[in-house]
């Protein structure tokens, strides 16, 4: 279910749609910052930051806001055991990416950046910890021992077949 931590910000980022949305014709302010406009809703959401003090804040509202509680609530949608099969969890995980990067792309913010990444690493360690991994190992020993031995005993020969070359009195070489 959802945490304190995760309705605060959904309430935080709907009260300030709504207060956009119901001044936006009377209050025009900008940042002076910019806005990105390569998706359809840069200018929403570059609207809705007009009213913070910087982009950064307005970034972690909007990613709680619309990208982790949509994720969230998707992920606790499906059994905890069908959290470890990809083919269950990759559209989900794909709009989450893209919503990330979508929104930071609006707000000219680099993207990926270190609250991303953390959040990232918290839904990781929240959601797919329990899952296998499938850890490489080591191969075999006598795997190893044949592709290091191999180049090992081929450098004599290359150095006898020179040898015998130049010792041929073949000239041309």
């Amino acid at each position: 279910m959802f945490t304190f931590s995760d309705m605060k910000g959904a309430l935080v980022f709907f009260g300030m749609l709504l207060s956009v949305l119901s001044d936006i014709e009377e209050r025009r302010v900008s940042s002076g910052l910019g806005c990105g406009n390569t998706y359809v809703n840069c200018e929403q959401y570059c609207e809705v930051c007009e009213y913070f003090p910087t982009r950064t804040e307005c970034y972690a509202t909007l990613f709680m806001g619309t990208c982790y509680i949509n994720f969230v609530s998707a992920m606790e949608s499906l059994n905890n055991t069908d959290w470890c099969n990809w083919n269950n969890v990759k559209r989900m995980y794909n709009t989450f990416t893209m919503c990330t990067e979508e929104i930071a792309e609006c707000l000219l913010i680099p993207w990926p950046n270190r609250m991303v990444e953390n959040e990232f690493v918290n839904i990781h360690s929240r959601f797919f910890r329990d899952c296998p991994n499938e850890a490489l190992s080591d191969p075999p020993p006598s795997i190893v021992f044949a592709l290091v031995m191999t180049p090992i005993c081929l450098i004599p020969i290359m150095v006898v077949l020179v040898v015998l070359k130049t010792k041929n009195g073949d000239g041309s070489s």
